[in-house]
């Protein structure tokens, strides 16, 4: 006895709702790469749960981009709207010019320039002197101020050694000066502890020698 046929209604029990989600989800992946696998077909799957959660599969060939992008181009509908195209525009336009930027950062390296004409070496021969002369500017700038701030410091270090010699010459003068008080006081220190020495001189002769006479 066959299944019976199920109604394609929405499921109102949340649980068996995500049952089949899950069991459908499998076997629609399962489609989708095998005919992509089998019949060399560019597929991209996206599916989005009533949950926000969202399932995807693309075909290792190829990119979602690209086949948005064929969409877009064989359908003729629009898939941005302006600003989002104009920004597409604006990616496209930055990174022709970072290639363009690249290709010339090479030549200014001396690298790929086998294609270059005449001219072109000429233009880039140019740019390199004038390059050149800017550094070397620039580096007599730097020497400049490298320059100007040694004679600063030079200077700073004389007034500093002229102030330390004053210093010096300060503390040796006053060192001098305690010396010469210290030596002073020991003078007359020594002076006053001398005690007082009298000699009495005779007035008359000696009496002893004219009683021998």
């Amino acid at each position: 006895m066959g299944r019976g046929k199920i109604e394609i209604k929405r499921i109102e029990n949340s649980s068996n709702r995500n049952v089949t989600f899950t069991k459908r989800k499998s076997g629609i992946l399962k489609k989708a790469k095998e005919i992509s696998v089998l019949c060399d077909a560019k597929v991209s799957l996206v599916i989005f749960a009533s949950n926000g959660n969202m399932v995807e599969y693309c075909s290792p060939s190829t990119t979602l981009i690209d086949i948005l992008e064929m969409y877009h181009k064989r359908s003729g509908k629009k898939l941005w709207d302006a600003k989002h195209e104009n920004l597409s525009n604006e990616i496209d336009r930055i990174k022709k010019e970072n290639d363009s930027l690249q290709i010339e950062l090479r030549h200014m390296k001396g690298e790929d320039i086998t294609s270059l004409n005449h001219k072109e070496l000429m233009l880039l021969e140019v740019a390199l002197e004038n390059g050149l002369s800017s550094i070397r500017e620039k580096q007599m700038d730097c020497w400049r101020m490298a320059k100007k701030k040694d004679n600063f410091l030079e200077e700073e270090n004389k007034c500093l050694n002229f102030t330390l010699h004053q210093q010096e010459m300060a503390m040796e003068a006053a060192s001098r000066e305690m010396e010469d008080d210290y030596e002073q006081r020991v003078r007359d220190y020594n002076i006053s502890q001398i005690p007082f020495a009298f000699r009495v001189q005779p007035i008359q002769p000696n009496l002893q020698e004219r009683m021998q006479w």
